[in-house]
């Protein structure tokens, strides 16, 4: 029987979502919560990568049980996870729902503060050179890169993606005076790795006068690496959402 799980996660402590070998994970948490619990090994399955430091406030994976879960698992398992991690929902699904592959669209977030705040340094970047951007800037480097569907130069070099062909659907960044804070809001239907923190990184360098719209345009129609590339911290980027064909949802 297949579940999807919705939960979420501070990523600071974690090495990202996936296993890896002598490393924290939020994969490795949740597997061995759930399978102290059930008394079965349990694997899960993502809908993605998340680098160390990233955040989700909203994250999907799938599990495979024999027999359905009891009622209060959910808070059984809630207990049992350190506070970094929250689940929110066990949905059963058809056994062709994949967490990854089923995925129609991703979202992500980047959270920047302009003024020190010890508050916020492990939930958002802290750019203190905020009063030398020119906001219209950012805004004309999001709208370029709209315009495209291939994105190597917003790729890490070291990524085995078999193609750099993405589809956006929405950019935007947003401004807060009252807060002195920038958000950056991106969907598309797959992501390359490290390709939020690239754009963002490119936006910034633009609106700091020190990328124009003349090199980030040659870039991607040349298909070809950004001068001076700056990948921003993990720290200010969240998953926010996931979007598949419509389930129908029942009480787990």
């Amino acid at each position: 029987m297949r579940y999807f799980l919705e939960l979420s996660y501070l990523g600071t402590p974690f090495s990202g979502w996936q296993k890896q070998p002598q490393a924290r994970s939020v994969q490795g948490e949740l597997e061995y919560a759930f399978s102290t619990l059930l008394r079965q090994k349990v694997e899960l399955v993502g809908c993605g990568r998340t680098d160390a430091g990233v955040h989700a406030s909203y994250y999907v994976a799938h599990l495979d049980v024999a027999e359905p879960l009891p009622e209060n698992f959910l808070h059984r398992a809630n207990r049992f996870l350190p506070p970094d991690i929250a689940l929110h929902a066990l949905l059963p699904v058809p056994d062709e729902m994949h967490a990854r592959f089923s995925a129609l669209e991703r979202s992500y977030e980047y959270r920047i503060h302009c003024h020190k705040d010890p508050f916020l340094q492990n939930l958002s970047y802290h750019f203190p050179f905020c009063k030398d951007l020119a906001f219209a800037k950012l805004q004309q480097a999001g709208r370029l890169i709209m315009q495209y569907d291939a994105f190597y130069p917003f790729c890490k070099s070291n990524s085995d993606a078999r193609h750099m062909k993405c589809q956006l659907h929405h950019i935007s960044w947003e401004r807060k005076p009252q807060t002195g804070q920038l958000r950056f809001s991106i969907s598309a239907n797959r992501f390359l790795r490290g390709m939020v923190r690239l754009i963002v990184g490119a936006c910034l360098q633009a609106g700091l006068g020190k990328l124009s719209i003349e090199e980030l345009q040659k870039a991607l129609d040349e298909q070809t690496r950004l001068p001076q590339a700056w990948s921003v911290p993990a720290r200010g980027l969240y998953l926010t959402d996931v979007i598949y064909p419509p389930i129908r949802k029942t009480d787990a």
